[in-house]
């Protein structure tokens, strides 16, 4: 909940952890661990990551889309928890565990919808492939107006619709 504070730096002996572009890492950039809440735009993850932390996005309302590496295998939970301004999250088509397909987060084989980004509006179809709604899936996406569920869907998440606001129509 740090609005203000766009960089996170550290000296250079420290053992356990480092900074790049102001985002705080693990010593070996393999866990992201945080990214500042007042950074705004577009953010790559490095290629060296492999885990990023629950939550260590939250609360980046400037944030307006993310690229996730191929060799991302471990994303934690509520991890754009609050990113009200992000509309694309893309995942690199060799990753393994995760894929995207029109800025939505899912898992590789497209079973589980995993993030819906809070910045994207209106419509919203969800593909055939998906039998899982993950749990606050669509939170606080208040921009969004309407969502057609398909018959293959047979599990929602909890909180999944929570603060969408804009929300007038759920087809299932």
């Amino acid at each position: 909940g740090c609005s203000s504070l766009t960089s996170i730096k550290l000296g250079k002996g420290n053992t356990e952890y480092t900074s790049e572009d102001g985002v705080l890492f693990n010593k070996n950039k393999t866990t992201l661990i945080q990214f500042p809440a007042g950074k705004s735009g577009h953010y790559a993850i490095l290629d060296s990551v492999t885990s990023i932390r629950p939550g260590a996005f939250s609360y980046c309302s400037g944030l307006t889309s993310i690229r996730i590496p191929d060799s991302v295998t471990s994303i934690g939970g509520s991890v754009f928890y609050r990113c009200s301004s992000l509309t694309s999250i893309e995942v690199g088509k060799g990753n393994t565990k995760y894929s995207s397909e029109d800025g939505v987060l899912f898992d590789k084989n497209k079973t589980e919808l995993i993030q819906f980004p809070a910045g994207k509006s209106g419509h919203y179809t969800i593909p055939e492939s998906v039998t899982k709604i993950g749990t606050g899936a669509f939170y606080r996406c208040s921009s969004l107006t309407s969502v057609t569920i398909p018959d293959s869907v047979t599990s929602i998440g909890e909180g999944t619709f929570e603060g969408c606001s804009s929300l007038t129509s759920v087809t299932i």
